[in-house]
């Protein structure tokens, strides 16, 4: 095994020799560094690895996004390619809550994988919310050509995307989650955090 350190202000784990003069991550010195010890599991570490969540939760972005643009796109520019731009608009469409299904059950194995359950305050935030946003993009899929892309959709596209946003505010916030039993975070070590910035700000300004 491999000698590990880990930044205590950002959290930041290297392996030692690979270590420059600051951290990669936040870019204090590496002074801040302490030695780290991984005590989660191999498997869970290998299965979060993959990342399935997060490249899921890219490809539903990707279409939660496109489809306002789009519908808005063809409305006011009707004749500018009207026919290419419909056509990746309804691909959207159909294809949006499919991805969604992919991101919510990767979000399962996620959840259950980084903490153990899916009980956490966030964690039941974000699977009603993600519940909300499913409903949705079914909604889409089922009004549009009914609605022939009109005020219906345009309302569930825009409400589609309310609800990514904020799903995805509660999940930066997950991201930074101590993962059980890697590390202590100890009281003394944000004084330690506070005079290595202040250190580092005062480096800089001179």
């Amino acid at each position: 095994m491999k000698e590990l350190v880990r930044c205590r202000p950002c959290g930041f784990v290297i392996e030692a020799d690979k270590l420059g003069d600051v951290c990669p991550a936040c870019g204090l010195p590496r002074k801040v560094f302490e030695p780290y010890r991984e005590k989660v599991s191999r498997n869970r570490l290998m299965l979060l690895g993959i990342d399935m969540h997060p490249i899921a939760i890219h490809l539903s972005q990707t279409f939660v996004i496109l489809i306002p643009v789009l519908i808005f796109f063809t409305k006011v520019f009707p004749n500018f390619y009207f026919e290419m731009f419909s056509n990746v608009l309804q691909f959207s469409i159909i294809v949006f809550p499919f991805t969604l299904v992919i991101a919510i059950l990767t979000g399962v194995v996620d959840g259950l994988t980084r903490f153990k359950s899916l009980s956490p305050p966030l964690l039941k935030i974000k699977i009603i919310f993600s519940a909300i946003i499913i409903v949705l993009a079914f909604g889409m899929l089922f009004y549009a050509k009914h609605d022939n892309y009109g005020i219906i959709t345009i309302l569930l596209s825009l409400a589609s995307l309310a609800c990514a946003i904020r799903l995805g505010l509660w999940g930066k916030k997950l991201i930074d989650v101590i993962l059980p039993g890697t590390y202590p975070q100890k009281k003394g070590n944000r004084i330690k955090e506070k005079e290595a910035e202040g250190k580092v700000k005062a480096e800089t300004a001179n």
